[in-house]
């Protein structure tokens, strides 16, 4: 070699080297296909869990819809009954007492039919969301319809014990 001979010759390759090399880059091409389609399954199966979370969620808010307007009418079946029969009621209340609680049961069943025709009719065209809002709406409005049964009933039997402690001072004998 000379004094300005710094050449070290052809490059050599080592074929098993690459050959090597481009396997691994094949696996890692096919690991990487097998991740897309493990995560677009998984991103199927969120969306598929969120689906049935949302139905749980209705049926659950349906579900103390119905179990509210049972309450109502339980009470007003029963409660009513002894109100109005009660000889503390007047005769001319129990046409109001029974409107009132007849206008409430009528709310409640309106209600009903409403919330069944959001959850089976697609006429309306609302997306899971209005719908869920709609059935929270109703919700709460049966809870205030059960509290104001409640406060009425609770009303109802104060008044008529308050006018069967007149009638016991009224009507009580003395002995003088």
């Amino acid at each position: 070699m000379g004094a300005n001979g710094s050449a070290q010759g052809m490059p050599v390759y080592d074929n098993i080297n690459f050959i090597s090399f481009a396997k691994q880059l094949l696996e890692a091409g096919k690991q990487t296909s097998n991740i897309i389609k493990t995560m677009k399954f998984l991103k199927k199966q969120k969306e598929n869990i969120e689906k049935v979370s949302a139905a749980i969620e209705k049926l659950k808010a349906v579900e103390e819809l119905i179990r509210n307007n049972k309450r109502l009418y339980n009470m007003v079946q029963g409660d009513l009954r002894d109100i109005l029969n009660s000889p503390y009621i007047q005769a001319d209340e129990v046409t109001r007492i029974s409107d009132s609680f007849n206008a409430i049961l009528d709310q409640a069943t309106e209600d009903l039919e409403f919330i069944n025709e959001i959850l089976s009719s697609d006429h309306l065209k609302l997306t899971d969301g209005e719908r869920m809002k709609a059935i929270r709406a109703h919700q709460r409005e049966s809870q205030e319809m059960v509290s104001e049964i409640e406060r009425k009933t609770q009303r109802y039997r104060d008044i008529i014990a308050f006018r069967e402690m007149q009638d016991k001072i009224n009507n009580r004998k003395t002995n003088y």
